[in-house]
């Protein structure tokens, strides 16, 4: 009994200790007022962005990067980085108030701006830069740019197409911030650049469709032909024209170097937590359709990688040597492999000009990889069945199909079940890293949500409940079907 509350008094201890250095903010930064002023501070940006190449090679200073814009500025708010760099239109005077930071300076650089688009697509960056054209000459591109960035009206959208086509404008944007880009009600993309690509494809007469990923992943899938444009307020520069073609530019921007005020706001209690990333602009829908997905590429998965796996038990148990050798080089590869590298394999370069949406990819993938671990649950539970009970059920008359489905496999369907179970959950938890093909699962919907509100509790927590869910129910109906077996 005292060893039990000696350890609860220890480990209370332990757990306000990490509170505490989670909990403690750093002192605010010096006044930064140039560029020369970064030497000694903790600098944080989002990986591949210009910012990144730019400060990378600087040993005056610790350069911290992280995958998304929306996570530099959680490093930010809670002292792990000191400041943040950035397009200086990604956070407007709302947001700032609102995430408790504030603009330092501005960088001395002066970029154009421009949209992305897939080298060697020449008809698409030839209607981009016409559209662009024209909306510059009758004024409607200022007015959008002016009513995200200073809140003039809104010009109206275009009554109807001047070209046609049917295939849709696929669109990736790699910054989910306010007033550029971001999610807002309902699950609709709005900002300077949602509001122009969708002008230009009405105009256009394409059907219009917008994703999220990193900048990394991106300008991957649009050098892949996954995506069409590619948008986050991106600079023109001499590096990045070697990847991609840049649209003629439609608007200029500095860096903006960002701190934290050093006032802090009052901690918002859980309702108004709850309320902010869930009941505002409808949050909740984007957990609900993130759910139906990850519900849908399990269970695709499960079904299709059963079958499968059924096959390659086949071949392991096939009297034909080249058979057995063909599943475990199978098996080898699969184990060897990382998920997450062989969906973007599967994805990037594989099935990448095959027209394949990006759920029908995640789905072939994680059907491959439960394949190979269903086939050795499948093969494992067989050979654990006594070999006489085949014997027998030969010796009273019964076909050898007859022998195993009705001897053999009822025996081993519960020797097998609870590991097949095993591997159905796990499954379920793989697919969390589907975001990386810009597919909005759960796990992307929760840093949806985080990147509006900053706020890495609730959608955190709402998701974690979610998946133990799933896997509860996935165990109750396998076990349930095990013990009516």
């Amino acid at each position: 009994m005292m060893n039990n509350k000696l350890c609860h008094c220890i480990c209370g201890i332990l757990l306000l200790g990490i509170l505490t250095a989670c909990t403690e903010k750093k002192e605010p930064v010096r006044q930064l007022k140039s560029e020369a002023d970064l030497s000694g501070v903790i600098l944080t940006t989002s990986a591949g962005t210009y910012y990144d190449q730019k400060y990378s090679g600087r040993d005056d200073l610790t350069l911290f990067r992280v995958n998304t814009e929306a996570d530099a500025i959680q490093a930010l708010r809670q002292g792990k980085a000191d400041v943040f760099v950035t397009d200086e239109v990604a956070l407007n005077e709302e947001a700032q108030e609102r995430l408790n930071v504030s603009l330092a300076f501005l960088g001395e650089e002066y970029f154009d701006v421009a949209f992305a688009v897939r080298k060697g697509n020449e008809v698409l960056l030839e209607q981009m830069n016409r559209f662009l054209a024209a909306s510059k000459a009758d004024g409607s591109l200022d007015a959008v740019i002016s009513h995200w960035l200073h809140g003039t009206p809104a010009p109206e959208f275009p009554s109807q197409a001047l070209e046609s086509s049917t295939s849709a404008l696929r669109c990736i944007t790699a910054t989910n911030l306010e007033p550029v880009c971001f999610l807002a009600d309902g699950g609709e993309w709005q900002g300077m650049d949602a509001d122009i690509l969708r002008r230009f494809s009405i105009w256009s007469g394409r059907p219009f469709e917008m994703k999220f990923q990193d900048f990394g992943s991106a300008i991957v899938a649009l050098s892949t032909g996954q995506c069409d444009i590619v948008t986050a307020c991106l600079f023109i520069t001499e590096e990045r024209k070697k990847s991609v073609d840049f649209t003629i530019p439609y608007y200029k921007c500095h860096p903006g170097y960002f701190v934290r005020n050093t006032e802090q706001k009052t901690n918002l209690s859980l309702t108004e937590r709850l309320k902010m990333n869930l009941i505002t602009e409808r949050r909740w829908k984007l957990i609900t359709d993130g759910l139906l997905e990850t519900l849908k590429i399990t269970l695709l998965s499960i079904l299709l990688g059963t079958i499968l796996g059924a096959g390659i038990c086949a071949c392991r148990r096939s009297s034909r040597k080249w058979l057995r050798s063909l599943a475990g080089l199978y098996g080898d590869f699969i184990n060897g492999m990382p998920t997450l590298v062989l969906l973007l394999i599967m994805f990037y370069v594989i099935f990448a000009q095959t027209g394949l949406d990006a759920s029908t990819v995640a789905i072939i993938t994680f059907a491959l990889c439960f394949a190979s671990s269903a086939g050795s649950i499948f093969d494992t539970a067989i050979s654990s069945v006594p070999v006489g009970q085949t014997e027998a059920g030969l010796s009273l008359g019964f076909t050898p199909f007859k022998t195993f489905t009705g001897i053999v496999f009822p025996q081993a369907l519960q020797k097998g079940l609870s590991l097949y179970t095993g591997e159905c959950v796990s499954l379920l938890k793989s697919t969390s890293i589907v975001g990386y093909i810009a597919i909005q699962d759960l796990t992307r919907a929760s840093d949806l949500i985080r990147s509006r509100t900053f706020d890495a509790l609730v959608p955190l927590l709402v998701v974690t409940i979610l998946y133990f869910a799933l896997a509860w129910v996935i165990r109750f109906v396998l076990n349930l079907f095990l013990k009516k077996k």
